[in-house]
């Protein structure tokens, strides 16, 4: 009796042994789904060390919502508002964050929560969370590039036409993916780096600031609090901040994603895990009180400005008569769009052939190359992300187009 008990014991244990082991090797695509299938497909490698991951985590989704947003958000809600809207965003993220690592690290797909909604929930919430996560990725290019073509101008003065600067953002974002992806990780590494570096750089001359610096410079001490409303147009000023805040923020399901291609993906998700909260409290917290003290809710160039010059950063540097800082955050901030704009066409063409993987596309779909590309799914996210791109021209541009 004794020994058929550890006979079947060991059954399962053995069970268990394969079925984590097949996580690393293959895209579970749930319930009847066999090894052959992804294997003729082609499965994704596992070519982002945990240093990339780190970094990357450090700096990913980090651009203008912090830099430029902050502004409308203390421009519509106060200094108060602006705040507490940022720190219910940020406690939210760390819960989400907390529960999509523990299920990374179990399952560590590139699909990630898109495969783990039909996995343990239904089909057709994985797809309607598919669509509705790739649409809102590939339209965020879109307005990257956009945007792209106003921190230029800030230089050019719409001296270059609009269509000749989107069509060399698309160049650049795109002749990305035509190399192994090991040199996508090494980009955003290096943006990572950049918007830490912008952030280290605002904290120091913000508090320059404070202090006076500048030759028409002066102490601030705290005015910005007592003489104007802390909590402006009330709970609608809260709101819009939190909406700022949840663009900014929100969405920090990329680290995720790359976790399907991470050489060991538990052990970066289980760090990133940790990191990414303390670094969203850490950016977004002090930037908005920082902002807060530097700049007045009511001045009017926080909603009177565009691209770099709407940043209450820039707009404080300004005001205490610093040159040559605006240019260099211009110049961190096109390195960080470029970096999220690879994101944007990452992490969408990763759910369209997760939802392939599903049964839920055409399968071809899900084809990878022997590169380790989803060549299929990133051809049809750029040819869209090309698209929305262009339709933001006039209809000048558009009959030279």
């Amino acid at each position: 009796m004794n020994k058929s008990k550890e006979v079947d014991g060991s059954g399962v244990c053995v069970d268990m042994h394969e079925k984590q082991s097949n996580v690393d090797r293959v895209v579970s695509v749930g319930e009847g789904q066999v090894e052959e299938d992804v294997e003729k497909l082609g499965s994704l490698h596992r070519t982002l060390t945990p240093r990339l991951i780190h970094v990357i985590s450090l700096g990913s989704s980090v651009g203008s919502g912090l830099f430029i947003a902050t502004g409308k958000a203390l421009a519509q809600g106060g200094p108060g508002s602006m705040f507490f809207g940022y720190l219910v965003v940020c406690i939210g993220v760390w819960a989400n964050l907390q529960n999509l690592t523990e299920m990374t690290i179990a399952f560590p797909t590139s699909g990630n929560y898109i495969d783990y909604a039909d996995r343990w929930v239904d089909p057709a919430l994985a797809f309607g969370a598919g669509v509705a996560e790739w649409l809102g990725w590939t339209s965020v290019f879109a307005s990257e590039a956009t945007f792209f073509v106003i921190l230029v101008n800030f230089w050019a003065g719409g001296a270059v036409p609009e269509a000749a600067l989107l069509s060399i953002f698309l160049v650049i974002c795109l002749a990305v993916f035509f190399m192994p992806n090991k040199f996508f990780g090494w980009l955003q590494y290096f943006g990572s780096l950049v918007k830490a570096f912008l952030f280290i750089f605002i904290v120091l001359i913000s508090l320059a600031i404070i202090g006076g610096a500048g030759p028409k410079g002066y102490v601030r001490d705290g005015s910005t609090w007592s003489d104007l409303p802390v909590f402006k147009n009330g709970f609608g000023g809260f709101s819009n901040a939190a909406l700022l805040a949840i663009w900014a923020i929100g969405d920090q399901v990329f680290i995720g994603v790359m976790g399907g291609e991470a050489e060991s993906p538990r052990y970066s998700m289980a760090h990133s895990a940790n990191l990414i909260p303390w670094r969203v409290a850490v950016f977004y917290l002090v930037s908005t009180v920082l902002v807060s003290i530097i700049v007045p809710s009511n001045d009017p160039n926080l909603l009177g400005g565009s691209g770099v010059a709407a940043s209450p950063f820039v707009i404080a540097v300004q005001g205490a008569g610093i040159k040559g800082v605006p240019d260099l955050i211009n110049i961190c901030m096109i390195i960080g769009i470029l970096a999220i704009a690879l994101e944007c066409i990452f992490l969408p063409s990763r759910i369209l052939r997760t939802m392939a993987l599903q049964k839920l596309l055409p399968a071809f779909i899900a084809k990878v190359d022997e590169r380790g590309r989803p060549r299929w799914a990133l051809t049809i996210t750029a040819l869209i992300a090309v698209l929305l791109t262009y339709m933001s021209l006039s209809g000048t541009y558009s009959l030279l187009l």
